[in-house]
């Protein structure tokens, strides 16, 4: 196999938590083991236990596992998974481990590593969600598919937690929803170098297939791909292709006439809604303490900062300008009114910014501060405040055909223009200095720049890409050169543009001239009067209270107002509306009667309390109320009408006290909500770390199963082990104490299950003279092994020997006793012992001498009747060469020749006469016979020598 450069190796992340073990193991017994990637696995692991993930793992599969050391280079065909108690990222093709600040609560391992090899590999890095609950695993997916990789999910019905992958798949960041085993496949089966990488540059028939869908989906969304990024477009619909099981571009072609809903897929695929909050830290940091000071200096008090965030996507980057600015204006003491325009061309993901509703898993990019500050923590995650939801305005926008925003401030586009080609890139940044009020700031993301358009930007930081716009007329002359901003409605606000026109234009032109020309001023406001939206001018009615700011229609009244306004609303909330209650409104210095109406919005359930307030002058003004006065007390008395004003002041005192009292009351249950709120937080919290630490007990058990099957395994191997080799053995404690004992141990001591914990020599043995314990303690305290055979009462023998009983770590917990039943050895000894002793009585019973001789002609044995012919002895005798015996008198040449033909040729001599002087007996004349005697066991023949006396 080629070697893979260190920057081209693939590298898959692969996450999980409870239930994970399964799935890695189920993973690894189906990866081939030369796909020529890396795999490195992250799961939820208690921090304060050792895991025993490696150990497990290898037995799956031949690939080498171990545990990952801080920068460790990842090689191919390897598995490294992350150790306990650590954060794990990678840096240029080596692990780094971190100590985690907490080790519980908001851990989010597998998102920190999948977002750190989607930096560091772009569209080498593989990221694959297994089994598991919560949230963690989906941002690292998004980052993963954002820098160009391939993203695979756990099918949630075959795992045995689908938390984490339901949720990755919900988010839209599962590439490839398949089970585990289908995931090991494809990525060995070469799925992954069509889908992940751009293989040979294409054929003239697929680019004809590609233009030939991209004409199809701009006739069919009215939006134009074909100056996008072609590695990108191409790579996301190879995808659409691949769900389909399509490999030909013209194939797919005619598929998408044929289904209209498969453009509307597509065209989903191809939108980039990928981000994040306050992505890139340091940005934000210089976006804060240089750019916005200077963007605010020498601004009116009622100056209106407008903000444009333009390819939003799902929000958290227009959030994180509205929480920067809100933060930035607190910090300084300031009050200035904020208008944040974000737009995209993907009406879910504008449907899902405005709800603000996002995954826990935002913890990770958000201070603690700010997520308690501009967050509220819900059942499904945290929502944004609506102080800072109602400062962003969402709408659905094409930056490339529509007309761009007006009187901008900043304008902030990151991480678009990277998959735009470079002629669009050029024909944008006209627009956006165009958008931008002379010395407006453009924000930019590091891997994009204003080209070659210089002369409509001075840079602020070049690192981090801050433009300032510079005015200058040049901009209008290269705006107007461009096709793409001509349109019969370009002079339009973008506010106007934003749906497009059609046959209902002029209906929509008469509502509008009759609501501006009849509708009168109106506020939409909450139960409580918290204004919701206003309509019209309300000056008139309205003007902003002393003292903190607030948008509370009360205590924004004018005088005259307040008291019959909050009635109506309180009568509102009871389900009465008020309609046409004339008041007089001191506006101007001078009272003014005016028509109130409270009403609650139709189409809305009543329990929502979202009502409507108009106000409306009365044009057939009735005499003032002073005047009216004045005539009372000329016709009625005017002692009469003091009275009654006095009556009325004093209520209206009491009214007020009233007022002041519930205020106070609610500003109490105000605070005591805030604590409750608190508690909730608080709860949440610890919600939090106990399915974290439930999440890491789930692991730890998977483990343990896994273990403890294991050493059931060889438990089982052990027992049948000492059951076939039919040897008894007791385990004893150092204080010899059983601590275990085979079946056949039973047979020497009288051992049953429940002995186990008691001393052995509370147990009778079978054994004649037992002192083994005895032994044992010498054993124990000097180390040496002992053995010896011994008999029991039954009549068998047993080797017994004694030995240390060492551990892994070679440390003495006690004695090893084991007995092997030698009873046949020894039966088979004393009958060898029988038979010899047999033959030795019948050889001494013959009265001519015998020899018997080894095939060195050693004397091995003689007769009785031998050692009396020739005067001789056993010691000068036995074990002797037969030519030493005496004085050499049987070293016969003619002798010496026979005994060697009998081993050479297994033959046989009779009446070999032999006569010779021998000292102390004289002259003999003697017969020889031989005979050659070959044993069953053993391999060396014996010689019997036979010698008959014949003088």
């Amino acid at each position: 196999m080629e070697t893979i450069p260190v920057n081209n190796l693939p590298v898959v992340g692969i996450g999980a938590s409870a239930g994970g073990l399964e799935a890695f193991e189920q993973f690894f017994r189906n990866v081939p083991a030369d796909t020529g990637m890396a795999f490195v696995l992250v799961s939820h692991l208690d921090p304060n236990h050792a895991s025993l993930l490696t150990e497990i793992l290898q037995r799956s599969t031949a690939l080498p596992i171990v545990e990952a050391n801080d920068r460790i280079a990842v090689a191919p065909n390897h598995v490294y998974v992350i150790p306990p108690n650590r954060d794990m990222t990678i840096l240029q093709g080596k692990l780094r481990l971190n100590i985690p600040d907490e080790s519980h609560a908001q851990r989010l391992p597998i998102d920190t590593f999948l977002r750190s090899l989607a930096a560091d590999k772009g569209d080498n890095a593989i990221g694959i969600v297994l089994s598991g609950t919560g949230t963690d695993g989906t941002l690292g997916l998004k980052a993963i598919l954002d820098g160009g990789g391939v993203t695979f999910v756990q099918d949630p019905i075959s795992a045995k937690y689908d938390g984490m992958p339901s949720n990755a798949i919900h988010a839209g960041c599962a590439r490839f929803v398949l089970p585990v085993d289908e995931i090991a496949k494809a990525l060995g089966s070469g799925t992954r170098s069509t889908v992940i990488f751009q293989g040979t540059p294409p054929t003239p028939a697929a680019i004809s297939g590609m233009n030939r869908i991209l004409m199809q989906l701009r006739a069919a969304s009215g939006h134009d791909f074909t100056l996008y990024k072609k590695s990108t477009i191409n790579r996301r619909i190879e995808h659409r292709m691949s769900q389909h099981n399509i490999d030909d571009t013209d194939v797919y072609a005619r598929y998408l006439k044929e289904n209209p809903h498969e453009v509307h897929m597509l065209f989903k695929e191809l939108l980039i809604n990928v981000t994040g909050f306050f992505r890139d830290g340091e940005a934000f940091e210089i976006l804060k303490q240089d750019i916005l000071p200077e963007l605010f200096s020498d601004k009116p008090a009622d100056y209106v900062f407008r903000a444009w965030v333009a390819g939003c996507a799902s929000g958290e980057e227009a959030y994180s300008i509205a929480i920067l600015l809100y933060e930035w204006l607190e910090e300084t003491h300031q009050i200035f009114n904020i208008q944040i325009f974000a737009t995209d061309l993907d009406e879910d993901a504008i449907a899902f910014a405005r709800a603000g509703i996002y995954p826990f898993t935002v913890a990770q990019d958000v201070t603690p501060e700010r997520l308690h500050r501009f967050f509220v923590k819900e059942d499904a995650g945290y929502r944004i405040n609506k102080e800072v939801r109602k400062k962003v305005m969402f709408a659905l926008h094409n930056v490339i055909s529509d007309p761009p925003f007006t009187k901008i401030d900043l304008l902030s586009c990151r991480n678009l223009m990277i998959y735009l080609e470079p002629e669009l890139q050029q024909r944008l940044i006209p627009a956006f200095h165009y958008a931008l009020r002379p010395g407006g700031v453009l924000f930019l993301s590091p891997a994009e720049s204003i080209g070659t358009h210089t002369g409509l930007f001075s840079p602020l930081n070049r690192k981090w890409k801050f433009y300032r716009a510079i005015r200058t007329s040049t901009f209008s002359r290269a705006l107007m050169t461009d096709p793409l901003w001509i349109s019969d409605n370009s002079s339009k606000a973008p506010e106007a543009s934003i749906r497009k026109s059609g046959d209902g234009n002029f209906a929509e032109l008469t509502r509008r001239a009759l609501l501006q020309f009849y509708a009168p001023a109106s506020v939409v406001t909450d139960a409580k009067g918290n204004i919701l939206f206003v309509f019209g001018e309300t000056g008139k009615y309205l003007r902003p209270a002393p003292g903190q700011p607030t948008l509370n229609v009360i205590e924004m009244a004018r005088e005259g107002l307040s008291l019959d306004l909050r009635a109506a609303l309180h009568a509102a909330g009871q389900g009465t509306p008020t309609l046409g209650r004339e008041l007089s409104v001191k506006t101007n210095g001078g009272f003014t009667s005016v028509s109130l109406s409270v009403r609650i919005l139709p189409g809305l359930s009543s329990n929502e309390g979202v009502l409507l307030l108009s106000f409306q002058d009365v044009t057939a003004l009735s005499p003032p109320r002073k005047s009216l006065r004045r005539k009372r007390a000329a016709t009625s008395g005017q002692g009469r009408i003091e009275e009654l004003e006095r009556e009325l002041d004093y209520t209206r005192e009491n009214l007020q006290a009233t007022i002041e009292e519930q205020q106070a009351s609610n500003e109490e249950l105000q605070s005591v909500n805030e604590e409750l709120q608190s508690s909730n937080e608080e709860l949440g919290t610890s919600k939090e770390e106990l399915q974290s630490v439930n999440e890491e007990l789930i692991t730890v058990n998977a483990e343990l199963q896994a273990k403890i099957e294991q050493l059931i395994g060889v438990q089982n191997d052990m027992k049948n082990l000492f059951d076939n080799i039919n040897v008894g053995s007791i385990f004893l404690d150092e204080h010899l104490v059983i601590r275990r004992f085979t079946r056949d141990a039973a047979k020497i001591y009288r051992l049953v299950v429940t002995d186990v914990g008691r001393p052995l020599s509370d147990i009778k043995s079978a054994i004649e003279d037992d002192d083994l314990l005895t032994e044992a303690r010498t054993v124990l305290d000097t180390l040496i092994p002992h053995e010896r055979e011994v008999h029991i009462t039954t009549g068998g023998w047993y080797l017994t020997r004694i030995q240390p009983y060492r551990t892994l770590d070679n440390v003495i917990e006690g004695v090893v006793l084991s007995f092997t039943d030698i009873s046949a050895r020894r039966d088979a000894e004393m009958a060898m012992q029988d038979a010899r002793e047999l033959a030795e009585n019948i050889i001494n019973a013959v009265r001519e001498p015998l020899i018997v001789l080894e095939d060195n002609m050693k004397i091995v044995s003689v007769s009785r009747a031998f050692y009396n012919k020739f005067q001789a002895t056993p010691g000068e005798t036995l074990g002797r060469p037969i030519y030493e015996l005496g004085n050499g008198q049987w070293n016969i040449a003619s002798l010496r020749t026979l005994l060697e033909n009998i081993l050479q040729q297994d033959k046989t001599f009779d009446d070999y006469v032999v006569e010779h002087d021998f000292p102390g007996i004289g002259y003999r004349k003697m017969l020889l016979n031989a005979r050659l005697i070959t044993p069953r066991v053993g391999n060396k023949p014996l010689i019997l020598l036979a010698i008959e006396d014949v003088t």
